[in-house]
């Protein structure tokens, strides 16, 4: 049986002497897409930033693509494969559009050149082609999270970690979105993702992992946790 592309083992994080991790294991296969859910302040959003080394961890491994991750910096693993799309859109406000994606570009060229990349991101986002020479920072807040998740398309990472991507858009650009990532599930990327619209993850992810106070107190796949009312209620608040 082949090594998880990622895999996470007792990992431990913490913030002076407030604990965020408590001893969190996670792995997801090449090609899946794994859901981590939980409550605010659960810890989901330091669990992403772990395991792509924006912060250091007290204890445990992060091994993607059976090697492990400790020590690397942030933008090695970019190179390797990972891109994380944070919270809160992640885009850089005084750059244009273009240099935006161009960014996201150098950080790992492909075999495809910069100018058909940009075509792609075209294709799939129009408007970012009327905004290509704007700044950022001018943009919509739902025009930055297309932004942000173009930068998916031009960097064409192994593995994708992406912190709440419908946080403050509209029923509609929330759907957009989720769009956007089942087409990047459907063309094999692995993707692990932290949101707060339970019932559309749950749907989306073929597994999930539900967090509470630093901890995995249930996992299952989406199908199962749709199904389970006192995870729905107790856990993530949902009716």
């Amino acid at each position: 049986m082949s090594e998880p592309q990622l895999a996470v083992t007792d990992l431990h994080v913490a913030y002076g002497p407030i604990k965020a991790l408590r001893g969190v294991s996670l792995h997801a296969d090449a090609g899946e897409t794994v859901a981590v859910l939980g409550a605010n302040g659960s810890g989901k959003t330091t669990l992403l930033r772990a395991i792509s080394n924006m912060i250091a961890r007290q204890q445990g491994s992060v091994r993607i693509n059976g090697a492990d991750t400790a020590g690397a910096p942030a933008h090695l693993l970019v190179r390797e494969g990972l891109l994380h799309v944070p919270e809160g859109r992640g885009t850089i406000g005084r750059l244009t559009v273009r240099e935006n994606l161009r960014l996201a570009y150098d950080l790992r060229p492909t075999d495809q050149s910069f100018e058909t990349a940009l075509e792609r991101v075209f294709a799939r986002f129009a408007r970012m082609g009327e905004r290509i020479d704007q700044r950022a920072g001018n943009l919509s807040g739902g025009e930055q999270q297309m932004l942000t998740l173009a930068r998916a398309i031009v960097n064409r990472p192994r593995l994708l970690l992406v912190d709440e991507p419908s946080m403050g858009l509209s029923p509609v650009m929330v759907d957009e979105a989720f769009a956007v990532l089942r087409e990047f599930q459907a063309s094999g990327m692995t993707i692990l993702i932290v949101e707060q619209n339970v019932r559309k993850t749950l749907r989306f992810a073929q597994r999930a992992y539900i967090l509470r106070q630093g901890q995995i107190v249930s996992s299952g796949s989406g199908a199962e946790l749709l199904r389970d009312p006192a995870i729905l209620n107790h856990y993530l608040g949902a009716s």
